[in-house]
């Protein structure tokens, strides 16, 4: 029997490696989106862009996208919550 949690969005994880998939190892920047970019833009509304040594509340929410990125803007890792 699968276990089965409250309040959780089947598809979370979906959305996530979708997102992964289209912004880890891009530079996020606010003019074009194409190989090696990714226009900020196009980013959810609910998106939260984490720089190195950022304070972030630890607030849960499940349609907020948080990207991490590098000093250079390259995206390192991304997560809902």
């Amino acid at each position: 029997m699968p276990l089965v949690l409250p309040n959780q969005n089947p598809n979370a994880s979906t959305k996530t490696e979708e997102w992964q998939n289209k912004l880890v190892g891009k530079t996020l920047n606010e003019t074009a989106t194409n190989e090696t970019n990714f226009c900020k833009r196009e980013l959810p509304q609910q998106t939260r862009i984490i720089e190195p040594g950022m304070m972030v509340t630890k607030d849960f929410r499940e349609d907020r996208l948080n990207v991490h990125v590098e000093k250079d803007g390259v995206v390192t890792h991304v997560y809902h919550g």
